[in-house]
């Protein structure tokens, strides 16, 4: 029964940081260039997978975004695509460094890995992708890619570490004081094996984006 108490409050916990993260989505969104917007929905969600996991925080990061986009989006698919592979990227990579031991430097390592990996991958998912979205030729993205595409990502990740990093402590500990959460943390996961279904999924199919885009399909 007590497994149970938990498991009911653990779902609680994970639909009330969904709610937050569309929330920043639908409320906080801030224009930065062409259609580019910062909202901070990634330092909610990489709070869920802190506290629960990367498959939990990245189950929450698609829920939102498919929820952004039958709502508050105009993008239609291709945006429900770039939102949630942004927002895993971010956040699954953080989540499991920090899982992998939960201490204060693994947390900073998985931010700033995070932060990092989003960007990288999110300039080749621009460069394959937003053609398609902005209705221009590839070789037009390629010369966004630096000035715009490079510091966006670069401060909106940078923006969604700093803010997580100053948070997650405050949110977890209030969170166990209205026993939301067991007092004491569940012991470090092993999440090494985690790598072995995200990084090639992710591998696998920025692969099939570029064949795609090398015979002239997209």
């Amino acid at each position: 029964m007590k497994n149970n108490s938990w498991q009911l409050r653990r779902l609680c916990v994970i639909a009330m940081l969904c709610a937050m993260a569309f929330a920043a989505v639908a409320f906080i969104r801030i224009p930065v260039v062409l259609f580019l917007k910062y909202e901070p929905k990634d330092v909610i969600l990489t709070i869920g997978g802190f506290l629960f996991g990367p498959w939990t925080g990245a189950a929450m990061a698609v829920a939102v975004a498919l929820l952004e986009m039958v709502t508050v989006s105009d993008t239609g698919v291709i945006g429900l695509l770039m939102n949630a592979l942004s927002s895993c990227l971010f956040v699954c990579t953080a989540a499991i460094i920090y899982h992998s031991k939960k201490t204060l430097s693994r947390a900073i390592i998985g931010l700033l890995c995070g932060a990092i990996i989003a960007t990288g991958g999110m300039l080749l998912w621009n460069y394959l992708i937003t053609p398609l979205y902005m209705a221009v030729s590839r070789q037009d993205i390629a010369g966004m890619l630096v000035p715009v595409f490079l510091p966006f990502n670069l401060l909106k990740n940078g923006l969604n570490a700093t803010l997580t990093m100053l948070l997650y402590k405050s949110v977890s500990s209030a969170l166990r004081a209205a026993h939301l959460l067991p007092k004491n943390p569940n012991n470090p996961q092993n999440t090494k094996r985690q790598w072995v279904w995200i990084a090639p999924l992710f591998l696998l199919a920025t692969l099939v984006l570029v064949m795609l885009a090398w015979k002239g399909i997209i």
